[in-house]
């Protein structure tokens, strides 16, 4: 099954499919589309043709086999398995997997990846052009090769192990180390409670290599695992070469039986407090668990059950939406919601993050909400708008499921082999939804709190910083039971019925119309001065999108202003809009696929839209009054303020937030307007500072351009757009912006930070920046310059050193207010070996500088941009974006002279050039962030 998670639907009228009846108590059946089987060796395949993206194809390795499985002397090697795959197998030695597919433009990392987790390790290979000939029997060969054929030698065991530890450290923050006191509660009594993924990092660092093969030969095995191919294949074809190159693989003999993992019931309420020095929020969460139906066949009912629980979720979802809009929030976040949680069992979960210090209120204020449902359930119109609301989203998910991605498809039937989780392809889904769920009532929905709020099975789970003030288990259990007993009113549900505007438009009439040969697009030029570019897109069947900027921005902002600007954004959005609060709106656009925000940047201000061409009409009714009828409600602004508040409290002791601000202080030279977000930053946030500010950026339509693409008739745009656009006010203003002057220092800044680490490590920050001239040569060639360092920094310092999971690489040019490149490289790693590291980051750049990229590192880097362009022509966003770029740069990148045919005619010496223009000479910061002594 389309996990379309929180999202239900109600039967309209629908494009006539033809009508099935469904008997609840039939299994749903896999989709007819997706050609299956099981070989002799007990391999199961799934094999779909499907072309999103087109001539591209995605194939998976799953493997039902996780952490879970582990003795104590394995713990951590499951995982550490799955970064064996990609060091040398029987047909492709050494990194030869990665080798062959990058040379072929696929990405190690987003193309080529894996995860290991409790019960689970899958493999991808995404977005593998099917054009190249052989390329999908090598695919299947390391497929073949990851079912059975590892090498898993002593030199690669040995060479991986620093990569795996810090692994670790990068991922022991403090939320991990939080969840590692809390889950040996929850899960009490089972191996849930004794395993991490992660794993021992004495096991990690010293386990005997004939460990990690028996742990291999006892459960990479074919009954074990299944395998998914879908793309631009011919299926016939592809299954064929599946029987003969998986089916000689050998069964394991005397394969040990693979256990499943119980949790123990319990009567008792569990209740534990964890608690770590770099929290800083705390929480208090109920969590009930309750086994579920996990690896056996689905029948009907058991779909019908997931969407009355998508529509349950949905409805407490808008409950605390509307409880957090008013006066001053109980808390910052919560919910009461039932989902999946691990193989075998569903949780009921109670959350709320708590204001610094009252827990107890928390606590209070989300058990009252819960029962509140548990007492009286919901509303009919509660209900008809969740399925409404489902509908929408359901109805565009099938008109455009010939946009449904390859990876999508692996995923889900990686989940139907693993769980059973039902998967009956969406023409199914939608005809059986349709049919269901007029049939649900809101008393059938209702009836589901009082079976998943109960006390059996119950823990609770009090989370947050090491010196706040925390519940007792006495205190908390107080409180649930206080709730139970005390008096609480019916939630009542105001409609929100109205008409978004009732106001007649004149509109304004078209005076200049111009055609975008180029493009394919045609630019309007209203009376009002409104400038209008659309172009008909249908690579989405379902979709319109809405860009439009104005030059200004922030940057015409004062420096004591800044907070205020720099929040508007955020603010305005919790408002509503015209005579409607946020809720009120949300519940007037019931049905409605369609979203509108302002958008502030410090060179811009604009609009951010999307819908469908149904509601394409909305979306502009939104943007007219965004424009002449915003709303400002101090009400809603003094509820999100007070959750700011208490969110920020207590982030001074998170050392990713110190991090990143002082590096945001360092790299602007300390600039007067450059700040960060922290409790004085809130201070000088000012509610009629924000409106002021609004008003002034958000008007002068005549100064706007804005961007039209969709799956939509150009008339009905044109027609439209000048009836709304055309009524907005012009001002008849000009303005640009302003250069504040911000800039990074001169010359080299060198910084060693100490920060307080609760798990000890290094981070390393070297930024690049030089002015370079913007023109579409640069930009290609900076792209290009950062994937050769992507590439060399995974084998230098990942790979040969072990020295960290993984190097990132950050580079761009803006082109105003001047015109200007920066190159940004990152790592976490062992602080013992910092330097070392880092001598390694600016040899990579001397070697290019001095010998040039190497023709495989140039050949890989170019090739995968090949292959992201040709995919990415597919989609509407490709000439939204490239249309926008036109106007704002001056670059028509949508040309293939502008794009292809440079990165064809490259060299790698033009790199090597373009490299010592940049590296040399630059400006040089180089921050490392150090635990202290």
């Amino acid at each position: 099954m389309r996990r379309l998670k929180s999202i239900l639907l109600l039967f309209i009228t629908l494009p006539v499919l033809a009508q099935s009846e469904f008997k609840l108590t039939d299994q749903v059946p896999l989709d007819p589309n997706v050609k299956t089987g099981v070989l002799e060796n007990g391999m199961t395949y799934y094999i779909r043709h499907n072309e999103e993206p087109k001539d591209r194809a995605s194939f998976y390795m799953i493997q039902n086999v996780g952490a879970l499985l582990e003795n104590d002397d394995q713990n951590g090697l499951a995982h550490f398995l799955e970064h064996m795959a990609f060091n040398g197998t029987e047909n492709f030695e050494g990194k030869g997997i990665l080798n062959t597919l990058q040379n072929h433009g696929v990405a190690f990392g987003r193309n080529i990846n894996a995860y290991t987790a409790f019960n689970q390790t899958v493999y991808n290979l995404s977005e593998v052009p099917t054009t190249h000939d052989g390329l999908v029997d090598t695919c299947l060969l390391i497929l073949h090769d990851w079912s059975n054929y590892l090498l898993l030698t002593e030199e690669e065991i040995d060479a991986e192990r620093g990569v795996i530890t810090e692994e670790w450290r990068t991922r022991r923050n403090a939320s991990f180390r939080l969840r590692n006191q809390w889950f040996p509660v929850l899960f009490k009594g089972s191996k849930w409670a004794v395993r991490d993924i992660i794993g021992d990092t004495t096991v990690i660092r010293y386990h005997e290599p004939s460990t990690l093969r028996d742990f291999y030969h006892d459960w990479y095995r074919t009954d074990l695992q299944a395998i998914a191919i879908v793309g631009d294949i011919d299926v016939e074809v592809v299954e064929q070469k599946v029987k003969e190159i998986f089916s000689p693989i050998p069964a394991v003999k005397d394969a040990k039986e693979r256990p499943t993992f119980k949790i123990p019931s319990h009567d008792e309420t569990y209740f534990v407090v964890a608690t770590d020095e770099e929290a800083t929020q705390s929480s208090i969460s109920v969590f009930i668990l309750e086994e579920n139906n996990d690896g056996k066949p689905k029948a009907y009912e058991d779909l019908k059950n997931h969407y009355i629980q998508s529509l349950y979720n949905s409805m407490t979802d808008m409950r605390i939406q509307e409880l957090l809009q008013k006066g001053e929030p109980p808390f910052i976040m919560g919910s009461t919601t039932m989902s999946g949680f691990v193989r075998g069992y569903d949780a009921y979960s109670i959350t709320a993050t708590a204001n610094p210090n009252n827990e107890a209120k928390a606590l209070e204020a989300i058990m009252t909400e819960t029962e509140r449902i548990k007492r009286y359930g919901f509303a009919e119109s509660e209900l008809e708008r969740a399925k409404t609301n489902f509908l929408t989203e359901l109805e565009s998910h099938y008109k455009q499921k010939d946009k449904i991605s390859n990876d999508s498809y692996a995923r889900e039937y990686a989940e139907y082999y693993l769980t059973m989780t039902p998967a009956p392809g969406i023409d199914v889904e939608y005809e059986f939804a349709n049919q269901i769920l007029p049939t649900i009532t809101a008393e059938e929905v209702s009836q589901k709190a009082k079976e998943w709020i109960k006390d059996d099975n119950r823990t609770i789970v009090i989370t947050g910083p090491t010196d706040a003030e925390h519940l007792t288990e006495a205190e908390a259990k107080s409180i649930i039971t206080k709730v139970e007993s005390m008096e609480i009113e019916p939630y009542v549900d105001a409609a929100g019925d109205a008409s978004l505007i009732d106001e007649d438009l004149t509109g304004s009439a078209i005076v200049n119309t111009r055609k975008l040969d180029a493009f394919d697009a045609v630019e309007w030029t209203l009376a009002n001065n409104v400038k209008v570019i659309f172009r008909h897109a249908d690579y989405e069947k379902d979709a319109v999108s809405l860009v439009a900027y104005s030059d200004g921005g922030t940057s015409k902002v004062e420096n004591d202003m800044v907070p205020s600007a720099g929040m508007a954004q955020t603010f305005v959005s919790a408002y509503g809009v015209g005579d409607f609060d946020a809720i009120t709106l949300q519940k007037m656009l019931t049905g409605k696929k369609v979203e509108v925000s302002p958008t502030f940047s410090s060179l811009t201000e604009g609009f951010n839209g999307s819908s469908t061409p149904k509601d394409f009409e909305t979306m502009l009714q939104l943007v007219y009054l965004y424009f002449e009828k915003p709303r400002f409600d101090e009400e809603a602004h003094n509820a999100l303020m007070s959750r700011y508040v208490a969110y920020i409290s207590n982030m001074a002791k998170n050392p990713q937030k110190i991090m990143q601000d002082s590096l945001t202080y360092i790299l602007s030279d300390y600039h007067p307007r450059v700040r960060t977000m922290d409790p004085d930053y809130l201070t000088d946030v000012d509610f009629k500072e924000i409106e002021s500010i609004y008003k002034d950026r958000i008007q002068d339509a005549g100064d706007f351009t804005f961007f039209i693409v969709g799956n939509i008739d150009q008339e009905v745009v044109k027609e439209l757009a000048t009836k709304y656009l055309g009524s907005l006010t012009d001002n008849d203003r000009e303005e640009n912006w302003v250069d504040r002057g911000v800039r990074a220092p001169e010359g080299k800044t060198d910084k060693v930070i100490p920060i307080a680490f609760e798990t000890p490590k290094a981070n390393v920050n070297v930024t690049y920046v030089n002015d370079i001239e913007y023109n579409q040569e640069n930009i290609l060639a900076m792209k290009v310059l950062k994937g050769i360092l992507d590439l060399r920094y995974t084998e230098s310092v990942r790979e040969d050193e072990g020295g960290t999971y993984g190097v990132r690489v950050g580079s761009g040019l803006s082109q105003y207010p001047v015109e200007r490149a920066q190159v940004k490289i990152m790592f976490d790693c062992d602080p013992s070996r910092t330097e070392k590291l880092k001598s390694l980051i600016y040899q990579e750049i001397n070697k290019i500088i001095e010998e040039g990229p190497t023709d495989v590192d140039f050949n890989k880097t170019v090739s995968n941009l090949l292959k992201d362009r040709q995919q990415s022509l597919e989609h509407n966003s490709f000439w939204m974006n490239s249309l926008y770029n036109y106007y704002y740069s001056g670059i028509n990148s949508a040309d293939p002279a502008n794009y292809e045919e440079l990165l064809n005619e490259m060299t790698k010496q033009d790199i090597q050039k373009f490299a010592a223009s940049f590296f040399e000479g630059a400006d040089l910061i180089d921050v490392v962030f150090k635990p202290k002594e």
